[in-house]
C-alpha cells in the first residue's frame, strides 16, 4: 500500500466513522419521536399482504409511474441508489488497493454489465428529474409550481450528490481500464472502457477518486443525519416502512373510503361511556395523533404531487397538503425535546412534567410546546384555521402521494377537536349541524316530506314498512339531497323509473330513512355521526336489508364502508353500477341517441374513495356510442383518480366559499373547454355544483345556452323513453 492509498484509506475510514455515529444517533433519535405517537393496533394485521403491496408500490413503482416520465426517472434513480450502496462498498476496497474491487461478485462480468447500464440510465434518470424541478422552480411566475415551499437546498443536494455518486463510479472505472485493471470486457462495460481510453493511466487516481466518491457519500450521510427533518433524502429508507403500514393495504388504489373512527389510546371511543377528561377527542396536540401519524410526517419528500391535485391549492386557498404535513413535521420535531424530557399536557390542560425537568428543557423547545396546534397568526398556531377546513376531503392528496401519507385522516382527526371540544368551526356549519340533529337532514327540510318525490310517478314506490322482505331484491336509499333537493330529486325519480321499467324489485324507507351522517362526521362532529349511524343501522337490520342500491356517493360510502363499524353490514352498489349491469344485460335498452358530445366529472366519492370509474362511462357509452367528431364521451383532462374535486365534500356543501376561486367555477370551465353539450355527473352534490357553475357562466355569457349538466340517469331515461 503506497502513501496515496494510506492517506486515503485513513480518511474514507475516519469520514465513516463520523457518518457512522451520527446517523445512528439521528435513527434513534426519530424512533423515539415517532414512539410519542399515540398507539394504533390496527396497523400489524396481515403482513403478508403489507409486504407485497409495499414490494409493488416500492419496487413497481406503482403510484409513482402514474406520472410516466417522473415515474420512470424515479425507478431509475432509485434502483441506481440501491445499486450505489454496492459500488460505495466497493470503493472501500479500490482506496486501499486500486486494482481490486467488490469480492466475491465483483470479476463477474454479469455484475460489470448490470451495474454499467444501471449507472448509465440513473445519470439520465436524475438529469431529467433535475431538469423537472428546473422547470418548476416556485420562483417561476408563470405556474403555480407543486414545489412552493419545498426546501429547495435540500432537493438540489441529494440530487447532485447522487449525480457526483455516479460520475465518480464511472470515473474509478474509466481509470482502471486505462490502467488496464478493469475485471471487465469492453461489451460489459462499454462506457468505462471508453472513458478509460482518454483518461492517462494514473493507477494513484483510483485511489483519489474512490477517496473522494467516499467522501461525497458520507458528507451526505453526515447532512442528513444533522437534518432530522431533511424527508427529501430520509424517504429513501422511511418509504418502504409508512407503505408498509398504510391503513388499507387490501383496497385498490390510495385506500381511502372510510374514515378511521375517533380513538383514545388507540381503542375505539365509545361515546356512550367516553369522559372528556379521562378520552382523547380528536387531535389537540401533536403527540395526539398516532405513530403512523408521527411516521406520516417524517417520511413526507416534499415532492409536492398531493400539493399539485388539490383543489383548494389550486384555487388560491391557504391548503397545501404537502406545507400542512410540513408544518405539523417540524413543530413535532422542535417540540420532541419537551416531549421527551416528560413534558406534555394532560387531556384538562395540566403540566405533566415537574419544575426541575422543565428547567432541563431547551427554551425554544419550551416555546415551541406553548404554540396551539390550531391557530391564526396572531395565535403562533401550527395549522391555520382556514387551513384546516379549507379541505374538501377529496382525497386527491392521499391518491398521489408516492409515500402513502394520510393527510384526510389527519385533517379530520384535528377537525374533530376543534368541533367537539372548542366548537370552533365556520359559522353557516353550525346550522347543517343542528338541521341534522333536528330534523335529520341537512336543509332542515320536514322529515315528513321524505317520500314526496315519489307523487306522480305512474307508479307505485313500495315502502319496506308495508311489503315482506323478500318482495324487493334493492333497498333504494334515496338520500337527503335525493329527497329534498329539486335537481337530486329529478335524478332519484329517473332511477326509481329506470328501475322500474328494468323489472327490479325495490322499496324505500320513505320517512323511516335519515341522513347517514356523512357531512358530520366529514366536518369532525363524530358524535351527530354516531346519533344518526346508529338510527340508521337499527332500522336497516329490523327491515332485514341485504342489498341497497344508492345514489349519492357519500351515502354508498358511508353505507358500504362505514357503517360495518357499528354493526350494518350491507352489499352496497352505486346507481351507475346497477343501471350499467341492467344496460349490459339488456334490460333497459337505448334507443334515442345523444344530441352532442357528453362528458363525465368522476365525483370523488364515487371514483377515488372506491373506485367505480367504468360503469358510468358504459351506460354513457351506450347512450351515446363512440367518441367520434360532435359526439360521443370525451374525457376532460383530469378523470378518473385524478378528477378534480366539484368543491362540495367535506361538509364544504355547508360552508362558504369565500378565498379565492371557486372550486366548482374551475371544474367547470374544464368541463366547458372540451365542447360536450352535456356535462354527466353521478352524484347529488357535484349535480349542484357544477349546475350552479354552468349556470353562472351562461349568466355571463361564457357558456353555450344548450350546455346542461344532469346525472348519469337522467340521461339514460331519455335514451329509453321513445
Amino acid at each position: 500500500m503506497g502513501a496515496v492509498q494510506i492517506v486515503a484509506t485513513s480518511v474514507a475510514a475516519a469520514i465513516s466513522v463520523v457518518a457512522a455515529i451520527l446517523v445512528v444517533r439521528t435513527v434513534r433519535r426519530m424512533l423515539a419521536v415517532v414512539r410519542l405517537g399515540q398507539p394504533d393496533p390496527t396497523r400489524s394485521g396481515d403482513k403478508g399482504l403489507r409486504l407485497r403491496n409495499m414490494l409493488a408500490e416500492t419496487l413497481g413503482h406503482t403510484r409513482m409511474l402514474r406520472w410516466t416520465v417522473v415515474g420512470a426517472a424515479h425507478w431509475l434513480v432509485m434502483i441506481a441508489f440501491i445499486v450505489l450502496s454496492l459500488l460505495v462498498l466497493e470503493a472501500y476496497f479500490e482506496v486501499a488497493k486500486p486494482s481490486s474491487g467488490l469480492p466475491l461478485v465483483g470479476a463477474w462480468n454479469i455484475y460489470g454489465l448490470v451495474t454499467e447500464w444501471i449507472g448509465v440510465l440513473g445519470f439520465v434518470g436524475i438529469l431529467v428529474l433535475i431538469g423537472i424541478r428546473l422547470r418548476n422552480l416556485p420562483s417561476n411566475p408563470a405556474r403555480r409550481s407543486r414545489f412552493t415551499g419545498s426546501t429547495m437546498w435540500q432537493a438540489y443536494y441529494v440530487e447532485y450528490t447522487i449525480l457526483a455518486v455516479l460520475l465518480c463510479g464511472f470515473f474509478i472505472r474509466g481509470f482502471k481500464a486505462a490502467n488496464d485493471e478493469l475485471e471487465w470486457p469492453a461489451w460489459a462495460a462499454p462506457v468505462s472502457h471508453a472513458l478509460g481510453s482518454v483518461l492517462p493511466a494514473w493507477p494513484a487516481a483510483i485511489s483519489l477518486v474512490a477517496m473522494v466518491k467516499i467522501i461525497i457519500s458520507m458528507t451526505w450521510v453526515i447532512v442528513i443525519a444533522s437534518n432530522i427533518t431533511m424527508g427529501v433524502a430520509w424517504h429513501r429508507f422511511l418509504a418502504f416502512f409508512n407503505i408498509f403500514f398504510k391503513r388499507s393495504p387490501d383496497r385498490k388504489g390510495s385506500g381511502l373510503g372510510a374514515l378511521r373512527p375517533m380513538t383514545s389510546e388507540g381503542k375505539p371511543l365509545d361515546f356512550e361511556e367516553a369522559d372528556p377528561e379521562k378520552d382523547q377527542f380528536g387531535v389537540a396536540q401533536v403527540e395526539q395523533f398516532s405513530w403512523k401519524g408521527m411516521l406520516d410526517f417524517t417520511t413526507c419528500t416534499e415532492c409536492g404531487r398531493c400539493q399539485s391535485q388539490c383543489p383548494a391549492w389550486n384555487t388560491g386557498k391557504p391548503l397545501s397538503p404537502k406545507l400542512l404535513i410540513l408544518n405539523l413535521r417540524d413543530h413535532a420535531y422542535a417540540k420532541a425535546p419537551y416531549l421527551l424530557a416528560g413534558g406534555g399536557k394532560t387531556l384538562t390542560g395540566e403540566e405533566k412534567a415537574t419544575q426541575e425537568q422543565l428547567a432541563k428543557i431547551d427554551v425554544l423547545a419550551l416555546a415551541e410546546a406553548e404554540r396551539p396546534l390550531i391557530g391564526g397568526v396572531d395565535e403562533r398556531g401550527v395549522i391555520d384555521p382556514d387551513v384546516l377546513w379549507s379541505c374538501t376531503t377529496c382525497g386527491a392528496c392521499v391518491e398521489q402521494c408516492p409515500v402513502d401519507i394520510e393527510h384526510v385522516d389527519h385533517i379530520v382527526d384535528m377537525r374533530r377537536y376543534q368541533v367537539l371540544i372548542e366548537s370552533n368551526f365556520p359559522t353557516e356549519a353550525g346550522v347543517m349541524l343542528r338541521n341534522l340533529e333536528n330534523k335529520g337532514n341537512p336543509w332542515g327540510a320536514a322529515p315528513s316530506t321524505r317520500d314526496d318525490w315519489t307523487k306522480g310517478l305512474g307508479f307505485e314506490v313500495p315502502n319496506v314498512a308495508e311489503v315482506n322482505e323478500g318482495d324487493f331484491e334493492y333497498l333504494f336509499w334515496v338520500g337527503c339531497a335525493g329527497a329534498f333537493e329539486d335537481r337530486a330529486k329529478r335524478t332519484t325519480r329517473a332511477v326509481a323509473t329506470l328501475l322500474h321499467e328494468a323489472g327490479v324489485k325495490f322499496a324505500i324507507l320513505g320517512q323511516g330513512e335519515t341522513c347517514t351522517g356523512d357531512p358530520a362526521r366529514r366536518i369532525g362532529n363524530e358524535f351527530v355521526f354516531q346519533m344518526l349511524a346508529q338510527q340508521n343501522v337499527e332500522t336497516l337490520n329490523e327491515a332485514g336489508v341485504k342489498k341497497i342500491v344508492a345514489t349519492c356517493p357519500h351515502c354508498f360510502n358511508t353505507l358500504s364502508n362505514e357503517y360495518g363499524q357499528l354493526g350494518g353490514h350491507y352489499d352496497v352498489i352505486h346507481h351507475t353500477q346497477l343501471l350499467a349491469q341492467l344496460v349490459a344485460a339488456g334490460k333497459l335498452t337505448p334507443v334515442q341517441p345523444l344530441d352532442g358530445a357528453v362528458t363525465y366529472h368522476d365525483p370523488c366519492y364515487l371514483g377515488r374513495h372506491n373506485r367505480v370509474f367504468a360503469p358510468p362511462r358504459e351506460v354513457l357509452g351506450a347512450v351515446a356510442g363512440p367518441s367520434a367528431d360532435g359526439a360521443g364521451v370525451v374525457e376532460m383532462d383530469r378523470f378518473a383518480e385524478r378528477s378534480f374535486c366539484c368543491g362540495a365534500g367535506g361538509a364544504r356543501m355547508w360552508m362558504e366559499e369565500r378565498i379565492g376561486k371557486r372550486i366548482n367555477v374551475e371544474r367547470v370551465e374544464e368541463a366547458l373547454s372540451t365542447g360536450a353539450k352535456t356535462v354527466a355527473v353521478a352524484c347529488p352534490f357535484c349535480l349542484t355544483m357544477l349546475g350552479d357553475g354552468v349556470t353562472g357562466k351562461k349568466a355571463a355569457g361564457a357558456a353555450p345556452d344548450d350546455v346542461e349538466v344532469v346525472d348519469v340517469a337522467s340521461v339514460l331515461l331519455r335514451a329509453v323513453q321513445k
